[in-house]
């Protein structure tokens, strides 16, 4: 669980190249967490991010639903950035 100002949410962070982004735990089309188990956020190719619960697909450089049923829609964004090896909320 993570607080932004006043509000409190839960987030998972992916690595995407050489970069590190942050997102809400929260699918669009639904309202819960993406994952069904513990940090398994990602497709077994690790390209997609995926939704346990029903298997839309998510880009992980943006966020945007590529398929299922919240195509279109996006991932809340997360700021975080690197600071030597750890993530921190930016």
């Amino acid at each position: 669980m993570f607080r932004q100002d006043e509000a409190l949410f839960l987030g998972f962070v992916v690595r995407y190249g050489d970069r590190v982004l942050g997102y809400i735990d929260h699918c669009p089309h639904a309202g819960w967490p993406l994952a069904g188990q513990p940090d398994r956020y990602l497709t077994k190719t690790g390209d997609k991010i995926i939704c346990s619960a029903h298997g839309a697909l998510f880009e992980p450089s943006t966020g945007v639903c590529t398929s299922g049923p919240c195509a279109g829609q996006a991932l809340g964004a997360w700021p975080v950035r690197l600071d030597g090896p750890n993530v921190i909320a930016a």
